[in-house]
Parts: C-alpha cells; sequence; structure tokens
C-alpha cells in the first residue's frame, strides 16, 4: 500500500479507528470532529486534528483540511432530525468546493437505501429507499456521483457492530418485536476498515460495493442470542404470517476485491 495523505471527515466510532489503522499502515491521516474537547484525542493517536462543522466553518478551515490530500474519506451519517434529507444533502454540498480535480473520494454509505425485496439484492438494484436515512444517503450518492464521476467509490455498510456496539442491547427487554423471521443484514467494524483499506490498496475508484458479512442469520435467533450473552431480558417476537426483508449480497466485495470477511458469521460473535 503506497504512502497516502488522506482526509477523514467524521473521527467517531469508525472514523477513529479506521484513522488509527491506515496511519499504522504508514499513511498521513488528517481527521476531523466537530467537538473541539476530541482535538487532543485525535493528536494523541497520530492524526492531525481539524475542527470542522460543515455548513458553518470558515472557508479557511475547509481549505486547510482538503489541501494537498489525495483521499478524502467522507464518514457521517445524517443526523436523525427533522428535514434531514435537505440538511444532509446541504452539508455535502457545503465540501465540493473545496475537493480539487485530482482527489479520490470513498463515500461511506448505508444499505438502507435499498427497500425491500424479500430476496437478494445487488448493488446493480434500482434503489427506491422507503425511509427517510435512506432518502437522504441516496440523495447525497447522487450529488456526489455527478460532481465526482469515476473519483468516487461509494462503499454501502450494513448494520454496524462490534466492540461497544453490542447487539444484545439493540432490542433487549422490547415486546412484541416485528420482522423476527427475516434475515439480518450487519457488519463488524473490523471488516468495515478492511473493506475500506482494500480500496485504498487496490485504488477501486469510481464503483459501488456492498459491506456485509457472509451469512444472515433470523433476527429472531441473533437478538435473541445476544441479549442472552450480554446477561439482558432477550425481546419476544410477533406472530407474522407476512415479513418484509431485504438480504444484503456481498458477492462484488469478494470478487472485485479479492475480500475475506473477517466475521462472516453474526452468530459466532454472540454464542
Amino acid at each position: 500500500m503506497n504512502h497516502k495523505k488522506i482526509g477523514i471527515l467524521g473521527c467517531g466510532w469508525l472514523g477513529l479507528p479506521l484513522a488509527i489503522s491506515l496511519i499504522n499502515k504508514g499513511h498521513t491521516i488528517s481527521g476531523s470532529t466537530t467537538t473541539i474537547d476530541k482535538l487532543p484525542k485525535l493528536e494523541k493517536q497520530g492524526i492531525i486534528p481539524h475542527i470542522l462543522s460543515l455548513g458553518k466553518s470558515d472557508p479557511s478551515i475547509y481549505l486547510d483540511f482538503f489541501a494537498e490530500k489525495d483521499i478524502i474519506i467522507i464518514n457521517f451519517p445524517p443526523k436523525r432530525i427533522p428535514n434531514i434529507i435537505d440538511i444532509y444533502q446541504s452539508q455535502i454540498r457545503s465540501i465540493l468546493p473545496y475537493i480539487s480535480a485530482t482527489q479520490k473520494v470513498i463515500f461511506v454509505s448505508s444499505t438502507s437505501v435499498y427497500q425491500n425485496t424479500n430476496d437478494f439484492v445487488t448493488e446493480d438494484l434500482i434503489i427506491k429507499p422507503e425511509k427517510e436515512s435512506g432518502i437522504a444517503v441516496s440523495a447525497v450518492e447522487n450529488i456526489l456521483k455527478e460532481h465526482l464521476n469515476d473519483r468516487l467509490t461509494i462503499i454501502r455498510f450494513s448494520g454496524l457492530i462490534g466492540y461497544d456496539r453490542v447487539p444484545g442491547r439493540f432490542l433487549a427487554n422490547k415486546k412484541e418485536v416485528r420482522n423476527g423471521h427475516a434475515p439480518i443484514n450487519v457488519i463488524h467494524r473490523d471488516d468495515c476498515i478492511g473493506l475500506i483499506e482494500m480500496i485504498i490498496a487496490k485504488k477501486y475508484w469510481g464503483h459501488t460495493i456492498n459491506g456485509v458479512s457472509d451469512k444472515h442469520p433470523l433476527r429472531k435467533d441473533f437478538y435473541t442470542l445476544a441479549a442472552n450473552k450480554a446477561g439482558l431480558i432477550p425481546p419476544t417476537f410477533a406472530k407474522e404470517t407476512q415479513i418484509d426483508f431485504k438480504l444484503i449480497s456481498n458477492k462484488k466485495s469478494k470478487q472485485d476485491l479479492g475480500y475475506t470477511y473477517i466475521h462472516p458469521d453474526p452468530i459466532k460473535l454472540v454464542e
């Protein structure tokens, strides 16, 4: 992996360990946060820290962050707030003037852009998001594609798990949870980092790719085991004759990138 200067917009739950892993591989990393208290934490890890509040920061701050970077990783999800669709697009548009004509971009997207099909879905599906967050992410994907063309790679991650994101807490003690017999789509943070690093290493630009574990256990089985492992009260599930689901395919990530998932079976994480 050739040494690169990389800017990570959003050094939170995924962005911070990603930055650390990339530094350990010899890259120079700049990272942004919206909280001044986090600057020493980033600096301690060898990250060049920046305070950046999208749509609100002074242009000189943008220029400083984006200057002389080979790759920009856009890694912040839309906040669950009113007018989420317009606000998320506005945030992304605010950075476009500062992305140079030579920079490559990775956009950390979400499989929430896919509608339920009751079958496997691939990156070729014409997406019709069903929730506001998915609509917001889909709109931003389109903005970035139009602006960046083949300098952009979109990676759509499924539900994020691992480390302090303990699945047992998600549905513990809930009653009559729907879609208990639907398959789940999740990915461990280790694999999120591994896939992003593989995209960089293989110069895999101009593509859209899914990131999700190989296996898709039933929601009922996974969250019951996860709650028991965490010492919590398992959820109960509604009796239903019809379920709605989607099975996210990861074949493209394995075929194109040659990626082998570190955590292919979510059940192994909660047994």
